[in-house]
């Protein structure tokens, strides 16, 4: 086990900081540079997996939200052996779509997934990289129960805990880096 914390650890060293950005106030955190170094990549991909693996009953499906959920979550589908889905916003998806709308800092905003991409009674692990307030992961579990699956878990690389966005979601968070 602690060679995981270590690799964690490392993971977490090559993450950048931006403060007030996009706006004022806002502590950015740039997950790219790991993305620009295959073995960090391909450490937290490992991570990511052991974590998935770990959910009992096995995950059935992998739901990654737009748009850096789409960089972890085939990956982990993949290893697992199960399909992916994406989760959009608003106008980014053809076809019949289930739709969600939520609230956000500064406004209202929807997500959407194709109608049948999520079979109904599947266990769906929701992928993003970072929980913040919790919104889009919460409106994500709201779009996956409106499929008729049930969510098994969230799996997000950062955690911003004094945010306490974990509070606000009825599903077990796993988190690989807590702020």
């Amino acid at each position: 086990m602690a060679a995981d914390h270590d690799k964690i650890a490392r993971i977490k060293e090559q993450l950048k900081s931006y403060p007030d950005y996009p706006k004022k106030g806002i502590l950015f955190w740039d997950i790219f540079p790991i993305l620009q170094q295959p073995e960090y990549f391909r450490m937290l991909k490992d991570a990511l997996v052991v974590e998935a693996k770990k959910i009992s009953p096995p995950v059935e499906c992998v739901a990654g939200l737009e748009a850096r959920g789409f960089l972890f979550g085939p990956l982990i589908s993949l290893e697992l052996n199960v399909p992916f889905v994406p989760i959009r916003k608003k106008g980014k998806l053809p076809g019949n779509l289930l739709s969600v709308c939520y609230s956000k800092e500064y406004g209202q905003d929807v997500l959407e997934v194709q109608e049948n991409a999520i079979k109904p009674g599947k266990r769906v692990l929701l992928v993003d990289d970072l929980l913040a307030t919790g919104g889009s992961l919460l409106a994500s579990y709201h779009l996956v129960k409106k499929a008729g699956a049930q969510v098994a878990a969230s799996l997000v690389i950062i955690e911003l805990e004094p945010l306490k966005g974990r509070d606000t979601l009825p599903t077990d968070v796993i988190s690989l880096i807590k702020l």
